[in-house]
Protein backbone atom coordinates (compact mmCIF):
# COMPACT_ATOMS: atom_id res chain seq x y z
CA UNK A 1 0.00 0.00 0.00
CA UNK A 2 1.30 3.33 -1.03
CA UNK A 3 0.55 7.52 -0.47
CA UNK A 4 1.14 10.46 -2.43
CA UNK A 5 0.10 12.90 -0.20
CA UNK A 6 0.34 16.11 -1.65
CA UNK A 7 -0.10 18.67 1.28
CA UNK A 8 0.55 18.20 4.37
CA UNK A 9 -0.76 14.92 6.44
CA UNK A 10 -0.60 12.97 9.53
CA UNK A 11 -2.28 10.34 11.25
CA UNK A 12 -3.94 11.23 13.88
CA UNK A 13 -5.14 7.49 15.45
CA UNK A 14 -2.62 4.81 15.41
CA UNK A 15 -3.37 0.88 16.55
CA UNK A 16 -3.18 -1.48 17.32
CA UNK A 17 -7.14 -1.26 17.01
CA UNK A 18 -8.60 0.67 14.19
CA UNK A 19 -10.14 3.72 14.08
CA UNK A 20 -12.64 5.90 11.61
CA UNK A 21 -15.57 8.34 11.44
CA UNK A 22 -17.50 7.25 8.77
CA UNK A 23 -20.00 9.51 6.58
CA UNK A 24 -19.21 12.49 5.08
CA UNK A 25 -21.87 14.87 5.85
CA UNK A 26 -21.85 14.90 9.53
CA UNK A 27 -19.79 17.42 11.61
CA UNK A 28 -16.73 15.83 13.19
CA UNK A 29 -14.59 18.98 14.04
CA UNK A 30 -16.17 20.65 17.23
CA UNK A 31 -16.85 24.41 16.37
CA UNK A 32 -13.08 25.64 17.88
CA UNK A 33 -11.18 22.97 15.88
CA UNK A 34 -9.55 21.30 18.55
CA UNK A 35 -11.31 17.70 18.54
CA UNK A 36 -11.99 15.39 16.07
CA UNK A 37 -14.95 12.62 16.23
CA UNK A 38 -13.46 9.10 15.89
CA UNK A 39 -15.27 5.53 16.70
CA UNK A 40 -12.56 2.72 17.61
CA UNK A 41 -12.98 -1.32 17.06
CA UNK A 42 -11.02 -4.22 17.46
CA UNK A 43 -11.59 -5.99 14.02
CA UNK A 44 -11.96 -5.82 10.42
CA UNK A 45 -12.92 -7.55 7.66
CA UNK A 46 -16.38 -9.09 8.67
CA UNK A 47 -19.36 -8.48 9.16
CA UNK A 48 -20.55 -7.11 12.90
CA UNK A 49 -22.60 -9.41 14.75
CA UNK A 50 -25.56 -8.91 17.51
CA UNK A 51 -23.06 -7.54 20.60
CA UNK A 52 -20.34 -6.44 18.71
CA UNK A 53 -19.51 -3.16 20.71
CA UNK A 54 -17.64 -0.14 19.31
CA UNK A 55 -16.15 2.90 21.83
CA UNK A 56 -16.55 6.12 20.46
CA UNK A 57 -14.45 8.97 21.57
CA UNK A 58 -12.29 12.12 20.19
CA UNK A 59 -9.11 13.22 19.56
CA UNK A 60 -7.17 16.07 21.14
CA UNK A 61 -5.33 17.74 18.52
CA UNK A 62 -3.58 20.10 20.63
CA UNK A 63 -2.23 17.39 22.92
CA UNK A 64 -0.30 15.03 21.28
CA UNK A 65 -3.63 13.84 19.14
CA UNK A 66 -4.80 11.90 22.32
CA UNK A 67 -7.62 9.49 22.44
CA UNK A 68 -10.34 10.70 24.93
CA UNK A 69 -13.21 8.07 25.04
CA UNK A 70 -16.16 8.57 25.41
CA UNK A 71 -18.63 6.19 25.55
CA UNK A 72 -19.66 2.95 23.37
CA UNK A 73 -22.20 1.62 20.72
CA UNK A 74 -23.98 -1.22 20.05
CA UNK A 75 -25.98 0.25 16.91
CA UNK A 76 -23.33 0.75 14.18
CA UNK A 77 -22.29 -0.17 10.74
CA UNK A 78 -18.97 -0.08 8.98
CA UNK A 79 -20.08 2.95 6.01
CA UNK A 80 -22.00 5.00 8.41
CA UNK A 81 -20.54 4.12 12.08
CA UNK A 82 -23.18 4.63 14.44
CA UNK A 83 -23.74 8.40 13.53
CA UNK A 84 -21.54 10.07 15.88
CA UNK A 85 -21.34 13.93 14.93
CA UNK A 86 -21.37 16.98 17.03
CA UNK A 87 -24.73 18.23 17.67
CA UNK A 88 -25.72 21.74 16.15
CA UNK A 89 -26.19 24.70 17.67
CA UNK A 90 -24.14 22.99 20.81
CA UNK A 91 -20.63 24.10 21.55
CA UNK A 92 -20.39 20.75 23.27
CA UNK A 93 -22.17 18.25 22.87
CA UNK A 94 -21.94 14.95 20.39
CA UNK A 95 -24.78 12.35 19.59
CA UNK A 96 -24.94 8.81 18.57
CA UNK A 97 -26.98 5.97 17.89
CA UNK A 98 -26.71 2.87 20.44
CA UNK A 99 -29.31 -0.56 21.13
CA UNK A 100 -30.68 -0.90 24.51
CA UNK A 101 -33.45 -4.19 25.10
CA UNK A 102 -35.29 -4.20 22.10
CA UNK A 103 -34.95 -0.82 20.47
CA UNK A 104 -31.97 1.42 18.72
CA UNK A 105 -32.03 5.15 20.96
CA UNK A 106 -29.14 8.22 20.70
CA UNK A 107 -27.42 9.30 23.48
CA UNK A 108 -26.54 12.92 23.51
CA UNK A 109 -23.33 13.72 26.16
CA UNK A 110 -22.20 17.28 26.79
CA UNK A 111 -18.46 16.78 26.48
CA UNK A 112 -17.72 19.60 29.04
CA UNK A 113 -19.97 18.31 32.08
CA UNK A 114 -20.61 14.55 31.47
CA UNK A 115 -24.10 15.14 31.45
CA UNK A 116 -25.88 12.35 28.94
CA UNK A 117 -29.25 11.97 28.42
CA UNK A 118 -30.75 9.48 25.91
CA UNK A 119 -34.03 9.47 23.59
CA UNK A 120 -36.07 6.59 22.62
CA UNK A 121 -35.23 6.69 18.72
CA UNK A 122 -32.26 6.99 16.90
CA UNK A 123 -31.37 9.73 14.46
CA UNK A 124 -29.56 9.96 11.13
CA UNK A 125 -29.66 13.73 9.96
CA UNK A 126 -30.03 16.34 12.11
CA UNK A 127 -31.76 19.75 11.84
CA UNK A 128 -28.94 22.84 11.98
CA UNK A 129 -30.83 24.17 15.19
CA UNK A 130 -29.99 20.92 16.74
CA UNK A 131 -33.78 20.74 17.30
CA UNK A 132 -34.90 17.46 15.77
CA UNK A 133 -33.64 14.88 13.51
CA UNK A 134 -34.77 12.20 10.85
CA UNK A 135 -33.99 8.78 10.76
CA UNK A 136 -34.66 5.91 8.90
CA UNK A 137 -35.80 2.43 9.65
CA UNK A 138 -32.40 1.00 10.43
CA UNK A 139 -33.64 -2.55 10.95
CA UNK A 140 -35.18 -2.11 7.37
CA UNK A 141 -31.54 -1.21 6.05
CA UNK A 142 -29.91 -4.02 7.66
CA UNK A 143 -31.85 -5.55 6.19
CA UNK A 144 -31.81 -4.30 2.62
CA UNK A 145 -28.38 -2.73 2.07
CA UNK A 146 -25.75 -4.20 4.74
CA UNK A 147 -23.54 -1.85 5.56
CA UNK A 148 -25.69 0.89 5.85
CA UNK A 149 -27.99 -0.42 8.54
CA UNK A 150 -28.00 -2.30 11.94
CA UNK A 151 -27.63 -5.82 12.73
CA UNK A 152 -28.95 -6.58 16.26
CA UNK A 153 -32.41 -6.35 15.60
CA UNK A 154 -34.17 -8.24 12.44
CA UNK A 155 -36.62 -6.51 10.19
CA UNK A 156 -39.90 -7.06 11.71
CA UNK A 157 -41.40 -6.67 7.71
CA UNK A 158 -38.46 -8.88 5.95
CA UNK A 159 -41.15 -10.50 3.30
CA UNK A 160 -42.85 -7.44 2.94
CA UNK A 161 -42.54 -5.23 -0.09
CA UNK A 162 -43.42 -1.75 1.59
CA UNK A 163 -45.23 -1.92 4.93
CA UNK A 164 -47.23 0.85 6.42
CA UNK A 165 -45.20 0.87 9.65
CA UNK A 166 -41.91 1.78 8.36
CA UNK A 167 -40.26 4.80 6.59
CA UNK A 168 -39.13 7.48 7.78
CA UNK A 169 -39.37 9.35 11.16
CA UNK A 170 -38.84 12.76 12.67
CA UNK A 171 -37.50 12.90 16.11
CA UNK A 172 -38.10 15.99 18.63
CA UNK A 173 -33.97 16.10 20.37
CA UNK A 174 -35.65 18.41 23.04
CA UNK A 175 -39.10 16.27 24.36
CA UNK A 176 -38.02 12.70 22.40
CA UNK A 177 -41.45 12.60 20.83
CA UNK A 178 -40.82 10.45 17.45
CA UNK A 179 -43.14 10.03 14.53
CA UNK A 180 -43.42 8.16 11.65
CA UNK A 181 -43.96 10.76 8.73
CA UNK A 182 -43.22 9.26 5.53
CA UNK A 183 -44.36 5.25 5.25
CA UNK A 184 -42.65 3.20 2.61
CA UNK A 185 -46.93 2.49 1.80
CA UNK A 186 -46.87 6.14 1.01
CA UNK A 187 -43.91 6.33 -0.96
CA UNK A 188 -44.99 3.22 -3.71
CA UNK A 189 -48.71 5.39 -4.12
CA UNK A 190 -46.01 8.07 -6.00
CA UNK A 191 -46.10 6.25 -9.86
CA UNK A 192 -43.34 6.74 -11.60
CA UNK A 193 -43.93 5.56 -15.43
CA UNK A 194 -41.83 2.55 -16.34
CA UNK A 195 -41.27 1.09 -12.95
CA UNK A 196 -43.20 -1.90 -11.32
CA UNK A 197 -43.23 -0.79 -7.40
CA UNK A 198 -45.98 -4.07 -6.64
CA UNK A 199 -43.11 -6.63 -6.97
CA UNK A 200 -40.44 -4.92 -5.06
CA UNK A 201 -39.04 -4.46 -1.72
CA UNK A 202 -38.61 -0.76 -0.74
CA UNK A 203 -36.16 0.94 2.01
CA UNK A 204 -35.46 4.26 2.27
CA UNK A 205 -31.36 5.41 2.62
CA UNK A 206 -29.28 8.45 2.70
CA UNK A 207 -31.58 11.63 4.25
CA UNK A 208 -30.27 14.66 4.89
CA UNK A 209 -31.48 17.99 5.97
CA UNK A 210 -31.06 21.17 4.14
CA UNK A 211 -28.83 24.11 5.27
CA UNK A 212 -31.66 25.91 7.24
CA UNK A 213 -34.09 23.20 8.29
CA UNK A 214 -36.83 23.78 5.89
CA UNK A 215 -36.72 20.93 3.35
CA UNK A 216 -35.03 17.03 3.84
CA UNK A 217 -33.62 15.01 0.77
CA UNK A 218 -34.31 11.41 1.30
CA UNK A 219 -33.23 8.22 -1.28
CA UNK A 220 -36.47 5.77 -2.17
CA UNK A 221 -34.96 2.46 -2.97
CA UNK A 222 -36.36 -1.09 -4.48
CA UNK A 223 -35.25 -4.39 -5.81
CA UNK A 224 -37.19 -6.46 -7.96
CA UNK A 225 -38.39 -9.14 -6.22
CA UNK A 226 -38.68 -12.91 -8.51
CA UNK A 227 -41.23 -15.48 -7.97
CA UNK A 228 -39.58 -17.79 -5.84
CA UNK A 229 -38.65 -14.36 -3.48
CA UNK A 230 -35.12 -13.99 -3.76
CA UNK A 231 -34.17 -10.18 -4.15
CA UNK A 232 -32.21 -8.64 -7.51
CA UNK A 233 -28.82 -8.00 -6.76
CA UNK A 234 -29.36 -4.32 -7.84
CA UNK A 235 -31.29 -1.85 -6.86
CA UNK A 236 -32.68 1.75 -8.32
CA UNK A 237 -33.16 4.65 -6.72
CA UNK A 238 -35.41 8.02 -6.88
CA UNK A 239 -34.18 11.38 -4.98
CA UNK A 240 -37.10 13.39 -2.89
CA UNK A 241 -37.09 16.41 -0.92
CA UNK A 242 -40.15 16.84 1.46
CA UNK A 243 -41.30 19.81 4.54
CA UNK A 244 -39.79 18.70 7.91
CA UNK A 245 -43.09 17.49 8.74
CA UNK A 246 -43.13 14.77 5.66
CA UNK A 247 -45.48 17.22 3.31
CA UNK A 248 -45.13 18.43 -0.19
CA UNK A 249 -43.32 15.43 -1.15
CA UNK A 250 -41.04 16.20 -4.49
CA UNK A 251 -39.50 13.75 -6.77
CA UNK A 252 -36.24 15.53 -7.77
CA UNK A 253 -34.96 12.90 -9.94
CA UNK A 254 -37.69 10.18 -10.54
CA UNK A 255 -35.19 8.58 -13.77
CA UNK A 256 -33.90 6.18 -11.25
CA UNK A 257 -30.17 6.98 -10.53
CA UNK A 258 -29.12 8.77 -7.77
CA UNK A 259 -25.92 8.68 -5.31
CA UNK A 260 -24.51 10.60 -3.35
CA UNK A 261 -25.38 14.25 -2.62
CA UNK A 262 -25.14 17.46 -0.62
CA UNK A 263 -26.72 20.39 -0.05
CA UNK A 264 -25.02 23.65 -1.32
CA UNK A 265 -28.30 25.93 -0.24
CA UNK A 266 -31.49 25.39 1.16
CA UNK A 267 -32.69 25.52 -2.14
CA UNK A 268 -30.03 23.38 -4.29
CA UNK A 269 -28.31 19.51 -4.11
CA UNK A 270 -25.33 18.77 -5.61
CA UNK A 271 -25.59 15.00 -6.59
CA UNK A 272 -23.71 12.16 -8.32
CA UNK A 273 -26.51 11.26 -10.83
CA UNK A 274 -28.40 10.73 -14.49
CA UNK A 275 -31.30 12.37 -14.73
CA UNK A 276 -31.83 12.35 -18.28
CA UNK A 277 -30.50 9.29 -19.60
CA UNK A 278 -27.23 11.18 -20.97
CA UNK A 279 -24.74 9.13 -18.44
CA UNK A 280 -24.29 9.73 -14.58
CA UNK A 281 -22.65 12.93 -14.26
CA UNK A 282 -22.50 15.77 -10.34
CA UNK A 283 -25.86 17.68 -11.06
CA UNK A 284 -26.99 20.46 -9.28
CA UNK A 285 -30.58 20.19 -9.18
CA UNK A 286 -32.49 23.36 -7.84
CA UNK A 287 -36.08 22.28 -5.57
CA UNK A 288 -39.38 21.77 -6.06
CA UNK A 289 -38.46 22.33 -9.80
CA UNK A 290 -36.89 20.78 -13.20
CA UNK A 291 -33.80 22.60 -12.98
CA UNK A 292 -30.73 20.98 -13.42
CA UNK A 293 -26.81 22.54 -14.00
CA UNK A 294 -24.07 19.54 -14.71
CA UNK A 295 -21.13 20.44 -12.86
CA UNK A 296 -17.50 19.64 -13.51
CA UNK A 297 -18.63 17.79 -16.49
CA UNK A 298 -14.85 16.26 -17.53
CA UNK A 299 -13.05 16.52 -14.30
CA UNK A 300 -14.89 15.36 -11.72
CA UNK A 301 -15.29 12.10 -13.12
CA UNK A 302 -16.70 9.18 -11.45
CA UNK A 303 -19.34 9.11 -8.13
CA UNK A 304 -17.52 10.56 -4.69
CA UNK A 305 -18.64 11.81 -1.35
CA UNK A 306 -18.82 15.34 -2.31
CA UNK A 307 -19.35 18.41 0.27
CA UNK A 308 -19.43 22.75 -0.13
CA UNK A 309 -16.18 24.06 1.51
CA UNK A 310 -17.44 27.30 4.05
CA UNK A 311 -18.33 30.01 1.31
CA UNK A 312 -19.58 27.34 -1.61
CA UNK A 313 -16.10 28.18 -3.83
CA UNK A 314 -14.62 24.69 -3.00
CA UNK A 315 -15.99 21.04 -3.38
CA UNK A 316 -14.28 18.77 -1.62
CA UNK A 317 -14.61 14.94 -3.05
CA UNK A 318 -12.99 11.78 -3.33
CA UNK A 319 -12.83 8.63 -6.00
CA UNK A 320 -13.75 5.12 -5.51
CA UNK A 321 -10.47 2.09 -6.51
CA UNK A 322 -9.75 2.37 -9.96
CA UNK A 323 -7.95 -1.10 -11.46
CA UNK A 324 -4.92 -0.76 -9.19
CA UNK A 325 -6.85 -0.09 -6.22
CA UNK A 326 -5.59 4.30 -6.19
CA UNK A 327 -7.84 6.66 -4.82
CA UNK A 328 -8.37 9.92 -4.78
CA UNK A 329 -9.10 13.02 -2.38
CA UNK A 330 -9.38 16.25 -4.36
CA UNK A 331 -10.68 19.79 -4.26
CA UNK A 332 -12.85 21.34 -7.12
CA UNK A 333 -12.90 25.18 -7.71
CA UNK A 334 -16.80 26.02 -8.90
CA UNK A 335 -15.92 29.43 -10.42
CA UNK A 336 -12.39 28.22 -12.20
CA UNK A 337 -12.98 24.56 -13.03
CA UNK A 338 -9.88 23.55 -11.88
CA UNK A 339 -9.11 20.08 -9.95
CA UNK A 340 -6.56 20.20 -7.01
CA UNK A 341 -5.52 16.65 -5.61
CA UNK A 342 -4.78 16.58 -2.19
CA UNK A 343 -3.54 13.03 -2.53
CA UNK A 344 -3.35 9.49 -3.99
CA UNK A 345 -3.70 6.33 -1.72
CA UNK A 346 -3.54 2.64 -2.59
CA UNK A 347 -5.25 0.40 -0.32
CA UNK A 348 -5.08 -3.67 -0.19
CA UNK A 349 -8.07 -5.90 -1.88
CA UNK A 350 -9.42 -7.10 1.44
CA UNK A 351 -10.64 -3.33 2.03
CA UNK A 352 -14.11 -4.77 -0.62
CA UNK A 353 -17.97 -5.07 -0.10
CA UNK A 354 -19.75 -4.12 2.84
CA UNK A 355 -16.20 -3.45 4.97
CA UNK A 356 -14.63 -1.34 2.54
CA UNK A 357 -12.67 1.58 3.83
CA UNK A 358 -14.12 4.82 1.63
CA UNK A 359 -12.25 8.00 2.39
CA UNK A 360 -15.62 10.02 3.39
CA UNK A 361 -13.73 13.54 3.37
CA UNK A 362 -14.78 15.75 6.24
CA UNK A 363 -13.56 19.41 6.54
CA UNK A 364 -13.12 21.36 9.59
CA UNK A 365 -15.84 24.51 10.31
CA UNK A 366 -13.35 27.04 9.18
CA UNK A 367 -12.84 24.60 5.84
CA UNK A 368 -8.83 24.94 6.69
CA UNK A 369 -8.58 20.95 7.72
CA UNK A 370 -9.50 18.10 6.04
CA UNK A 371 -10.06 14.44 7.54
CA UNK A 372 -10.04 11.34 5.83
CA UNK A 373 -10.44 7.63 6.81
CA UNK A 374 -7.65 5.07 5.43
CA UNK A 375 -5.94 1.71 5.98
CA UNK A 376 -3.47 2.67 2.90
CA UNK A 377 -0.80 2.78 5.98
CA UNK A 378 -0.88 -0.92 6.39
CA UNK A 379 -2.05 -0.43 9.73
CA UNK A 380 -5.64 -1.00 9.32
CA UNK A 381 -8.26 1.77 9.05
CA UNK A 382 -7.28 5.28 10.76
CA UNK A 383 -7.96 8.60 10.77
CA UNK A 384 -5.79 11.38 8.93
CA UNK A 385 -5.63 14.69 8.87
CA UNK A 386 -4.95 17.05 5.70
CA UNK A 387 -3.89 20.84 5.85
CA UNK A 388 -5.70 22.74 3.10
CA UNK A 389 -5.01 25.72 4.25
CA UNK A 390 -2.23 26.81 1.61
CA UNK A 391 -4.84 25.78 -1.18
CA UNK A 392 -8.22 27.25 0.02
CA UNK A 393 -6.30 30.96 1.75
Amino acid sequence: MTQEALVPIRAITRGPKFHWFAYYDKLQFDPTGRFVLGMEVDFEHRSPQPGDVIKVGMIDLEDGDRWIELGDSRAWCWQQGCMLQWLPGSESEVIWNDLEGDRYVCHILDVRTGKKRTLPAPIYSISPDGRWAVAPDFRRLGHMRPGYGYVPLPDPNKEVNAPEDSGIWRLDLETGKNELIISLADIVKIPREGFDFANARHWFNHLLINTDGTRFEFLHRWRDVAPDGTLAPTWLTRMFTANPDGSEIYPLNDFGKTSHFIWRDPEHILAYADFDGNGWRFCLFKDRSRDVEVIGEGIMVGDGHCTYLPGNEWILNDTYPDKERRQQIYLYHVPTGRKVVLGRFTLAPEYTGEWRCDFHPRFSRDGRWVTFDSPHAGNGRQIYLLDISGIVG
